[in-house]
């Protein structure tokens, strides 16, 4: 087999504050094209690091059977070699993922050494009146929406693959796509796939851009229940604008409102182009309980991911009895459906960072060390054993124990000492960057 070598070379140490930045490239050997003798040479900055962090060796742990982390790298070679393909990677998780800092660092990242294919899947977040990331806005003038979400008892509405669905009475639709022209440069987009429950009204394309779209409408499920429409564009785009129909296909007749349930999950944002595909999907609160479903699943793996990231595990660790033993259950329940539905995905799973949990001190509130995040972490890396599948193990190179208070004083956490602020989670999502390459390198 051959294999492309990319190299991470640590440069720049810097004394600043309370440890150290580094500064690095990822570089690449000349390498020649067969068709057109194209020389590919490629220099990616890291972001400087704001404090020292124990730093192993290696995290990233590949199984004992490698085939499909290998079959990964093999299309992450195709890329390099200028191949025009698209490799999908899905990253699942809870509020540490809903954030987009993180898993938007990697992206981002990845993007630059392998090729950026577009800003992948986006869910409606604020119309759901929940936080969203900040390199995108889906609007509408529908005021009345109902947000259903994966981790509600009883769900509002059913849930799509981002693991919300929103859902109005309103007679008339409308989205606004659009990608904020800072935080979002680099991701316009020729191609929208609008997912939608069966029963919802059409989309049509609106705006000063309406006559330069083609619509392709779904006639069959992507997954139970949904119907995905294709809005292709003749230009690249940073706003696309589409209006609901209740006319009936072919005719002038109106359907009334009542005939519809206007239900929306959200969109995936392609450009055209040859690279990675990386869907972001999280949820705030959610545990592995709120995904391991027949349904779910089988929607999360029709985005075909080559590698699935599960980013999973910290709001377990508050429950009042948090058992080890029952947790390693709940991860296996939901590999075993991700198994059953995509056999040919390679899966990583994560541990969670360390964080504090409120605790009664003398009658006063106060926060201490989560414990249960260690036994999370712990319990993740041994069933990553087990099921042979990889694991990065972000609790040990954050720095371990006792490491929330370096975090904490770093100024790179919130005031709820659970979440981090957003240079701290890019910060986490340059460290699993470099040990995806890392893997990447040395298979």
């Amino acid at each position: 087999m051959r294999r492309r070598r990319w190299l991470i070379s640590l440069g720049v140490l810097s004394m600043i504050g309370m440890g150290f930045s580094i500064t690095g490239t990822v570089t690449g050997a000349r390498k020649t094209c067969p068709a057109d003798s194209l020389s590919v040479h490629d220099t990616v900055p890291l972001p400087a690091f704001a404090y020292s962090m124990k730093m192993s060796e290696d995290t990233l742990i590949l199984p004992d059977s490698r085939e499909l982390w290998e079959r990964f790298f093999d299309e992450l070679d195709s890329l390099r070699a200028g191949k025009d393909t698209v490799v999908t990677i899905v990253h699942l998780g809870d509020s540490h993922i809903q954030a987009g800092h993180l898993s938007g660092r990697t992206m981002r990242l990845l993007h630059q050494v392998f090729g950026n294919a577009g800003r992948g899947w986006i869910a409606p977040f604020k119309l759901g009146r929940s936080n969203e990331p900040d390199d995108y806005f889906i609007k509408s003038v529908v005021r009345n929406w109902v947000a259903g979400r994966c981790v509600q008892r009883k769900r509002k509405t059913p849930v799509g693959i981002g693991g919300i669905g929103i859902q109005s009475t309103s007679p008339s639709i409308d989205f606004d796509v659009i990608m904020t022209p800072k935080n979002g440069a680099g991701y316009a987009f020729n191609e929208a796939i609008l997912y939608r429950g069966e029963e919802s009204m059409r989309m049509l394309p609106a705006g000063t851009l309406k006559d330069s779209v083609r619509l392709f409408r779904a006639d069959t499920v992507c997954a139970p229940g949904v119907l995905a429409d294709t809005f292709r564009i003749s230009r690249l785009t940073d706003t696309l604008q589409i209006q609901s129909t209740r006319r009936k296909e072919g005719t002038d007749k109106l359907l009334p409102a009542s005939f519809f349930t206007n239900l929306y999950y959200g969109f995936q944002l392609r450009n055209g182009k040859a690279g990675i595909l990386y869907h972001s999907i999280g949820v705030n609160g959610a545990m592995y309980v709120n995904y391991t479903e027949e349904d779910y699943v089988r929607q999360l793996v029709s985005l075909k991911p080559s590698l699935l990231i599960i980013s999973l595990g910290t709001n377990e660790t508050f429950g009042r009895r948090f058992s080890s033993e029952e947790f390693s259950g709940q991860i296996k329940a939901f590999l075993s459906l991700v198994k059953k539905e995509s056999p040919n995905t390679a899966i990583l799973l994560t541990t969670p960072p360390e964080c504090y949990k409120r605790v009664w001190v003398n009658k006063k509130r106060t926060y201490a060390r989560n414990t249960n995040t260690e036994r999370a972490a712990r319990t993740i890396r041994k069933v990553a054993q087990e099921e042979s599948v990889a694991c990065w193990d972000l609790f040990t190179i954050t720095g371990g124990k006792n490491s929330c208070r370096k975090w904490y004083n770093a100024r790179l956490m919130n005031r709820d000492r659970i979440h981090f602020k957003k240079e701290g989670y890019q910060e986490q999502g340059t460290l699993l960057f470099q040990a995806l390459i890392d893997s990447y390198n040395h298979r």
